[in-house]
């Protein structure tokens, strides 16, 4: 997370207040995420940010019940400074402390309720005390995970608990879309993935040929650096044909072809690995639920075709999408990931919590799990 998030979430998933510094204008002119420059903007923006989001909440840290702060995956110096003050606001106030798993609550994001689903059904279940179990989606299911750093296919069975099914061997999808919109020289400063759906909508995509990632392999595992090269070597062929030195020199129908080509390719991979997995979760487990999260599952086409994925089956399957705005990096996602822990019973030592630049899923939450 390179933006500074903070959000206060109520126990029903009803979000109370949210805030953001974005840092898309800092990193735009480099192509990318320079860490001192990250780290810096969020020592000087962790106050304001968490302060705003109390705001719009209308209250005080001291009306907070707990506390929860992203600990990993992710960039190490950035991490540190949202958890260290996540740690000092737990131990001054004396609040529960959970120490959230990045990708996790992306997943758990699938299971948050509808924005505006009727608080009557909160108070049927639990009273005025807004301690809700209703959820979105319930486990066990399978989730896509799509974002600029993580492809990852998983069966989820619990909070705390996850079997990977499939993972890249290289570049994540988002990481795919991000090197492609610089190739095309599109602005990359709000992700490439947005830049590139958007002018894939004025191209043609089977104007480029492009080839399907990994189609020998019979497994459930992603590809996409053969696919960044394939598509790096088609724009330079269409370069040479029209004369131009780059890529970024090309027409827009040009680049809007070569994107639209490349998204195409991008999500039938997708298709086939997932398809596959489905089947293998289906067969063993019985599972029919679908969670599409992460960064990229804001793109419209690949919610398109994945719902047809799941609708099109022999038993059609149920899939489960946050809104766009919450499938980005946001505060909600760590406040809920907080919510979802506490509620079966896990947190963590505020004192002795640190940061992982790398953080398995391996590693299970719940004790005797």
């Amino acid at each position: 997370m390179t933006n500074h998030l903070a959000a206060i979430i109520r126990s029903d998933g009803i979000i109370l207040g949210e805030s953001l510094a974005s840092q898309h204008a800092i990193h735009e002119e480099f192509g990318g995420v320079v860490p001192g420059l990250a780290k810096t903007a969020h020592e000087e923006n962790i106050d304001k940010v968490i302060q705003s989001a109390l705001q719009n909440a209308n209250m005080s840290i001291e009306d907070v019940d707990a506390i929860g702060v992203t600990v990993g995956p992710g960039l190490e110096i950035c991490l540190r400074v949202g958890c260290y003050k996540g740690r000092e606001l737990a131990m001054k106030y004396d609040k529960p402390f959970v120490g959230v798993h990045h990708l996790e609550a992306h997943i758990l994001m699938a299971r948050l309720p509808p924005e505006k689903h009727d608080e009557s059904i909160t108070k049927q279940l639990t009273g005025d005390g807004i301690q809700s179990s209703y959820r979105a989606m319930e486990f066990p299911f399978l989730a896509l995970l799509v974002s600029g750093g993580h492809c990852q296919i998983l069966k989820c069975l619990g909070i705390g608990k996850y079997t990977i099914v499939g993972g890249t061997l290289d570049d994540s999808l988002g990481e795919a879309f991000d090197k492609t919109a610089r190739l095309l020289g599109l602005p990359v400063g709000g992700g490439g993935g947005p830049a590139i759906e958007a002018l894939a909508k004025d191209g043609d995509p089977k104007s480029v040929t492009l080839p399907i990632p990994m189609q020998q392999r019979k497994d459930c595992d992603f590809s996409y650096a053969g696919l960044k090269t394939s598509v790096r070597l088609a724009a330079e062929r269409i370069c040479a044909e029209r004369g131009v030195e780059r890529p970024d020199e090309l027409p827009h129908q040009d680049k809007a072809n070569i994107a639209a080509s490349f998204q195409h390719i991008a999500f039938r991979h997708v298709e086939i690995r997932l398809g596959r997995a489905m089947e293998l979760v289906q067969r063993e487990d019985g599972i029919r639920t679908l969670a599409v999260v992460g960064g990229v599952a804001a793109n419209k086409e690949l919610r398109r075709r994945l719902n047809a994925l799941c609708s099109d089956r022999d038993t059609p399957w149920e899939m489960s999408v946050p809104p766009p705005r919450l499938c980005t990096d946001q505060g909600a996602m760590s406040a809920w990931a907080a919510v979802e822990r506490l509620m079966v019973g896990s947190s963590d030592s505020a004192e002795d919590q640190e940061v992982f630049a790398r953080y398995p899923f391996s590693v299970s939450y719940i004790d005797g799990s």
